[in-house]
């Protein structure tokens, strides 16, 4: 088998491989003796058909078999011998193919760029960090307590914000009434925003047994596309006017929350604290390594990557601008100029993707089984109480646990870096912390990658 090269421009690469017609020959031969071992021919034994009687009935398939088996491994032994890492898979055109023919194709594949890492000792990092304030923790036991509230009947009281008004109500537009409009004894808190704005308002006031015409207007994002920006009226029926019992904040409360006591429950929602304030600076510190890579290192990425990201990227916008999701900066700017953008995101992605799996294959690192039971641990425990259905469904899907793979790969690699960089920590206050002024539009566009 002859190996020529056609084209190398930066990393497009086309060869010419030939297979002379003599080899193409024994590999069609071997597959025929193969079959001619088992195949049943009327008249004879399996196994006992004469050669030529095989040949005559399978030789186009065995062609063809030898045919892809020919290619495949030529484009391996190309691969090999150029000691080339493709982007994706090779393309491949027969030029030449057939009986007393030489096979002949040419092969045209995108490589994955050579990178040389560089010393990750000279990176400098500031390492944010932020104390969890005591007023936190008093508020977050308030929101505990708060959820907890019961309400009682009140006789005669007007419904004031932060009550509990029982309504039974029906909506209509241009006087019809409409699907999901109608409900009945329903517990609505006045000033919850859970219902369309301005509908809350027109309760204030009102005492049990009044009946109110409340007057509305859909958004114009609105998720049903038949309502979206349409006036509405419903019908309501106040059947009660009911307030908020004050929850006291002791260890009783606490114990109804499963900690020992209130000081036990404040010190576990400080823990809580701490934890989101640590993801919250590892985010920041991630973002400004990847910031640092990315300027640091040049080099060529592949195309088709780029073009495969970009797509996932623009397909995002395209469903989020469909369902009237777009953000105030997006519907601000014009498609062009977006699109523009997020070719560059685009870009950035492929090359810190590329960039980073080559630190990993340099630094050994791998993914362990411990890795992936701290992931789904970690999984399960964004779902309180639902902990063990969460479990059961990393248990029954692999393709689930095949997902979580990437990204523990990719933290492994950043974790590793870290370790190597210098940190300057600097203790600063829960806004600064929280405070991102990287484009927003990197990291809400998200695939596959954070980058």
């Amino acid at each position: 088998m002859k190996i020529n090269e056609l084209k190398s421009e930066g990393l497009n690469k086309a060869y010419k491989v030939v297979m002379p017609k003599e080899d193409f020959a024994k590999e069609i031969d071997t597959k025929l003796a193969q079959i001619a071992k088992k195949a049943k021919i009327q008249g004879f034994r399996a196994g006992h058909a004469p050669l030529s009687m095989i040949k005559k009935k399978y030789q186009n398939e065995v062609m063809g078999e030898a045919l892809d088996d020919a290619v495949r491994n030529g484009s391996n032994r190309v691969l090999v011998e150029k000691k080339l890492r493709p982007a994706n898979q090779p393309s491949i055109k027969i030029l030449a193919f057939g009986e007393d023919k030489d096979l002949e194709f040419e092969m045209n594949v995108e490589v994955l760029p050579e990178i040389k890492l560089g010393d990750f000792s000279k990176i400098v990092l500031d390492k944010q960090t932020a104390e969890v304030p005591a007023e936190e923790v008093d508020k977050a036991v308030g929101y505990l307590a708060n959820a907890r509230k019961e309400t009682v009947k009140t006789d005669g009281k007007k419904a004031a914000k932060g009550d509990v008004v029982v309504i039974d109500f029906v909506g209509s537009v241009d006087g019809v009434e409409f699907n999901g409009g109608k409900g009945s004894d329903y517990p609505l808190e006045l000033g919850s925003g859970s219902f369309i704005s301005g509908f809350e308002d027109q309760l204030i006031g009102a005492e049990a047994g009044a009946k109110i015409d409340v007057k509305t207007k859909f958004p114009d994002n609105y998720h049903a596309k038949d309502l979206a920006g349409k006036d509405a009226v419903f019908a309501v029926t106040v059947k009660e006017v009911r307030e908020p019992k004050k929850v006291e904040i002791n260890d009783e409360l606490a114990k109804s929350l499963g900690a020992e006591s209130i000081e036990k429950l404040k010190e576990t929602l400080a823990s809580r604290i701490k934890a989101d304030y640590d993801n919250a600076s590892r985010l920041k510190l991630k973002r400004q390594l990847l910031d640092i890579l990315d300027k640091e290192y040049k080099f060529d990425v592949p195309a088709s990557l780029v073009d495969a990201e970009y797509k996932a990227i623009v397909n995002q916008y395209e469903s989020a601008k469909k369902t009237g999701q777009l953000d105030a900066e997006e519907k601000g700017k014009k498609e062009d100029e977006l699109l523009k953008e997020y070719k560059d995101i685009a870009v950035r992605r492929v090359k810190l993707g590329l960039l980073l799996s080559e630190v990993g294959q340099n630094a050994k690192i791998s993914i362990k089984p411990e890795d992936i039971n701290a992931a789904i641990m970690n999984e399960a425990k964004r779902y309180p109480g639902q902990e063990q259905m969460v479990l059961d469904y990393y248990l029954k899907n692999k393709q689930a646990v095949e997902a979580l793979k990437a990204p523990i790969f990719e933290e492994k690699i950043i974790d590793h870096i870290i370790s190597l960089a210098k940190l300057n920590e600097k203790v600063v206050s829960v806004e600064e912390l929280y405070a991102f002024d990287e484009d927003k539009k990197a990291s809400k566009k998200t695939t596959k990658k954070s980058a």
